[in-house]
């Protein structure tokens, strides 16, 4: 296994823990072995979501979709970010577009 690797099961743990403040050590030592592996920089825009640091957040997102542009849930975790900077109008645009880049059942129609 990667060092970066190891450090980013440490904090995938730290934050299924509930411990999203010491998630950011070992998510961030991953980050800059690895500042291009879309899962580490979705990881860390999480712990960072959740320890309400929304521009790090943001920052972690945005470089989740530039790694993703399609990815449904960077969409989603961006607007979210925006929305608690009280961005709303920017937010909205990312909040669309997750919902309709979302994989939905077969047959599935967005109302």
């Amino acid at each position: 296994m990667s060092e970066a690797y190891d450090l980013y099961q440490l904090g995938r743990a730290r934050l299924r823990e509930g411990f999203a403040a010491q998630a950011t050590v070992p998510l961030e030592k991953a980050r800059r072995l690895e500042p291009e592996k879309a899962s580490i920089r979705e990881a860390l825009g999480i712990a960072y979501f959740r320890i309400t640091d929304w521009t790090s957040a943001e920052r972690e997102f945005r470089k989740l979709l530039e790694l993703s542009p399609v990815d449904d849930y960077a969409h989603y975790a961006l607007g979210r970010s925006l929305m608690r900077q009280g961005r709303a109008r920017e937010a909205s645009i990312h909040l669309k577009l997750a919902r309709f880049l979302k994989p939905r059942p077969p047959g599935e129609t967005v109302d």
